[in-house]
């Protein structure tokens, strides 16, 4: 089986933006290099370091953890001397410029990808050969970085108001609000609401965005058994409207077997946690992409993606196997 991701230089992201920037504003807009970190993780730290609140700084989307990725970041109110004097391992922030606005989910165009590719075939490598030299559309599943250990079941449960099932389930997999959180509900018998709101808004909603991407993923995979049409998928949630009907049956179907109901996303008891959906391309292009470099057992190429799109899905498509590399997810 191909390798990704044997080093962090062997996957390398840069954000595309399209953002003008001004010579003053109330936000610093700033470049973020980091490396094996996630995006969240980074942004604690710096605003740790910078005597920022995480809800203070600004960001477009999440990038992997095991890889070198740049991003734009806005931090409010923020002196260039603390950017110019920020110190902190494996992360580095640049100033671009100033902004009246932050940067918020989703304002990036989308994303550049440099990737090596190892312990691949010959027969694998002439696949990718192959599929760069003509326009390639890719099934647009959410990739594995989307969910991680446990974040499918955290999100499920907090969207059907199983607060203390998410907790146990984010102190087994995230060592970083333990202490914090057990602390807390030594002293607060049963509090389970303010006990998840120790845990950063961002990532809670990362949370139910990959129970969502999984129904998503899940409608998807049948859709493509149907149909190899392109069009538009809900993002189920409150808000969801289906005008397909055959992706109306296929999404009826899920939601029986997941037992929940459009307005289990409506969450009175946690109202930040609801969730009003959205609508995600069902196929998205492989942009310009490109062999940089090959040998007989690895080969590295560069390509664009849409905002939202991942690169391991891109290279598994590539190698015709997105099924099997989504197989836990799907």
């Amino acid at each position: 089986m191909y390798q990704l991701k044997q080093s962090p230089q062997d996957f390398i992201v840069k954000e595309v933006f399209n953002l003008e920037l001004r010579q003053s504003g109330k936000y610093s807009i700033c470049l973020l290099r980091k490396t094996n970190y996630s995006t969240i993780r980074a942004l604690e730290h710096i605003a740790k370091s910078l005597n920022k609140q995480l809800k203070d700084i600004g960001f477009a989307g999440t990038k992997d953890k095991k890889a070198i990725t740049e991003q734009l970041i806005s931090i409010k109110n923020i002196k260039k001397e603390k950017i110019e004097n920020l110190s902190l391992k494996d992360i580095q922030l640049t100033l671009s410029g100033y902004s009246n606005e932050p940067i918020s989910l989703g304002r990036h165009k989308g994303n550049e990808f440099i990737i090596t590719i190892r312990n691949i075939e010959k027969k694998d490598i002439e696949k990718i050969e192959n599929k760069t030299r003509s326009k390639q559309l890719m099934p647009n599943y959410f990739g594995r970085q989307r969910f991680s250990k446990n974040n499918i079941e955290i999100g499920k449960n907090i969207i059907t108001s199983r607060f203390k099932e998410a907790i146990c389930l984010i102190l087994s997999s995230n060592s970083d609000y333990k202490e914090k959180i057990e602390t807390f509900l030594e002293n607060n018998l049963n509090s389970y609401i303010p006990a998840l709101k120790l845990v950063p808004k961002k990532l809670l909603l990362l949370y139910v965005h990959a129970y969502q991407s999984h129904l998503w993923n899940r409608t998807l995979k049948e859709y493509l058994i149907l149909s190899k049409e392109n069009t538009y998928i809900p993002i189920i949630g409150f808000g969801t409207e289906i005008e397909n009907e055959e992706i109306r049956k296929i999404i009826e179907k899920i939601m029986k077997e997941e037992n929940i109901s459009f307005r289990d996303f409506i969450n009175r008891k946690f109202p930040e946690m609801s969730s009003e959906g959205d609508l995600r391309q069902a196929l998205v292009e492989i942009q310009s992409p490109k062999i940089l470099e090959k040998t007989n057992n690895s080969i590295k190429i560069i390509f664009k993606l849409k905002k939202g799109s991942y690169a391991t899905i891109a290279i598994a498509f590539l190698l015709e196997c997105p099924d099997t590399v989504l197989k836990d997810f799907l």
